[in-house]
């Protein structure tokens, strides 16, 4: 529209020209070396236009000859980019689909028609990390390091092969270098973090997150939460030596994060040791409401170390109120209850655990309930041992596919900061249907026979509980500063870890049935 516009408007120029011109005629005289040439206005006007049109086809005619080659050779360069970016999209795509071949062929057609640009070299990595040629991915890699531009990207690369070949070293080294180069590189500050968690240096692990939370390459409420696991793990290691150092350190924990039950837990004892039981109180039981846990009912319980047992039991039902009659509540109700000898009690607050499959923390509460009223030698005591050996498990401290009793700040497998969250294990063995107490005979029939209970026989004697754990005592067991230690649950295969092991539940429970009297009660307060 706007051409139309500006093409009629010079249009009527041209024409209002011509008529001025037409309107006022008049004579142009050009000598030159002695000739004289007259004519009028508007021819003179129409040659000098004619002569500009001539000498303007000459110019154009003359800087074409002058400039054919360079154009001839600025055709080839990008007929040979055009090809080049062509090699390039095909060698991405190829990549992309798994095509080692052809990635490959496109990648040395990019090479050769572009030269060493930073997608050329990256497709050659790629090409080369696809077909399984490490060499050569790290030789390309190299070659990005070397660059100013592609410096970072080549860090990166060579971080991932140093990683495939477990040289964790190297590895830290490179992401150590990209984190100085680029401060907001997210997978170098990761990297960092990780491994100086798994190195246990937490003073540097929480600069590292200061700094990725002022670069905002985490949110708050994450850069939180792990402010507060690593401000745990110190209070943790200088909790026996240094009270007041982890005091001081737990307590900015707590605020950072109330419903860390570690920390919670830590909080509890140091200023129940400091005499502040009121305060300690509060904090555990902020953690209890958000998240019930048998660690932080233990330390609850056990703020007053003078306190009568009728004393922990009402602590018990304080806890059961704030958390409204959680299953972790009923437990601790039941075993203050059983450590009153109030065996009425006990049951009342076990009983609505036991209506669809309990767990073995449930069935072994009962147990140690009939064992503590009636005895050793109750068949009910022993039905519900037997229960437990293939009750669904209780939940555990899960990270990476390990699972343990006790929490750790980062995962043993992979360094990852704050893994470990409680969980149900995965639960790999058959669902039994539930069996009543009183359907005694009927319960060794769930149980295979090479590991089922026989019934006591006159005149024989029960296997001793030496005897028994002799069978496990073989299993390694993963010990150091820092290392969870683990319980006896089966994990999937793809899960396991040859740095933890543990006994087979069944075999555990099996053997918890006939256990000498009071095993029960034991049993039940190692779980709990």
């Amino acid at each position: 529209m706007w051409r139309a516009l500006a093409f009629l408007a010079l249009l009527a120029l041209a024409a209002f020209g011509a008529v001025w011109i037409a309107d006022r005629p008049g004579t142009v005289t050009v000598v030159w070396n002695g000739y004289q040439i007259g004519t009028s206005l508007a021819v003179a006007l129409v040659g000098v236009i004619a002569a500009a049109i001539v000498l303007g086809v000459l110019w154009a005619i003359v800087r074409g000859v002058i400039g054919l080659p360079e154009a001839l050779v600025r055709g080839s360069a990008e007929r040979r980019r055009a090809k080049g970016l062509s090699a390039l999209s095909r060698g991405m795509v190829a990549v992309g689909s798994g095509d080692p071949l052809a990635a490959r062929r496109f990648a040395g057609d990019a090479e050769r028609l572009l030269g060493t640009e930073p997608l050329t070299l990256l497709l050659k990595a790629q090409a080369a990390q696809i077909s399984g040629d490490r060499d050569a991915a790290e030789s390309a890699f190299q070659r990005m390091v070397d660059d100013p531009e592609t410096r970072v990207l080549g860090l990166r690369g060579l971080f991932v092969e140093a990683r495939r070949r477990e040289d964790e070293t190297a590895a830290r080294a490179y992401a150590t270098e990209a984190a100085r180069l680029a401060p907001s590189v997210t997978w170098a500050n990761e990297a960092l973090l990780e491994a100086q968690s798994a190195d246990g240096d937490w003073a540097a692990a929480l600069e590292t997150i200061e700094r990725r939370s002022s670069l905002g390459l985490i949110d708050k409420a994450t850069a939180r939460r792990q402010r507060a696991v690593l401000l745990t793990a110190i209070a943790g290691e200088r909790e026996a030596g240094e009270p007041e150092l982890a005091a001081e350190r737990i307590l900015q924990a707590v605020k950072l994060a109330p419903d860390l039950v570690p920390a919670a837990c830590i909080a509890g004892r140091l200023l129940a040791r400091r005499g502040d039981v009121k305060k300690a109180a509060r904090i555990v039981e902020a953690a209890w409401k958000a998240n019930p846990h048998p660690d932080l009912a233990k330390v609850y319980l056990g703020l007053r170390p003078g306190d009568s047992v009728r004393d922990r039991l009402a602590r018990a039902e304080v806890l059961a109120k704030l958390s409204v009659w959680d299953p972790e509540s009923r437990l601790a109700l039941g075993q203050a209850a059983l450590d009153a000898r109030d065996y009425k009690r006990a049951r009342e607050a076990v009983k609505p655990l036991l209506t669809d499959r309990p767990t073995a923390r449930a069935c072994l509460m009962m147990a140690a309930i009939e064992e503590a009223e009636h005895g050793a030698a109750s068949g009910q005591a022993r039905e519900w041992l037997a229960r437990a050996a293939r009750a669904p498990r209780d939940r555990v401290w899960i990270a990476d596919g390990i699972a343990t009793e006790t929490w750790a700040p980062v995962s043993p497998v992979t360094g990852r900061l704050d893994a470990f969250t409680w969980r149900e294990p995965p639960n790999t063995l058959a669902a039994a249907p539930a069996v009543e107490p009183e359907a005694e005979s009927a319960a060794p029939a769930l149980v295979p026979a090479a590991t089922r209970p026989s019934a006591p026989v006159p005149g024989s004697v029960a296997p001793s509980a030496s005897a028994l754990s002799s069978a496990s005592a073989s299993a390694p067991v993963a010990t150091g500063p820092g290392t969870p230690v683990p319980v006896p649950t089966v994990l999937p295969a793809k899960a396991s870890s040859a740095k933890t092991a543990g006994a087979d539940p069944v075999s555990a429970g099996m053997a918890a049935a006939a256990l000498p009297p009071g095993s029960a009660d034991r049993a039940v307060r190692r779980m709990g």
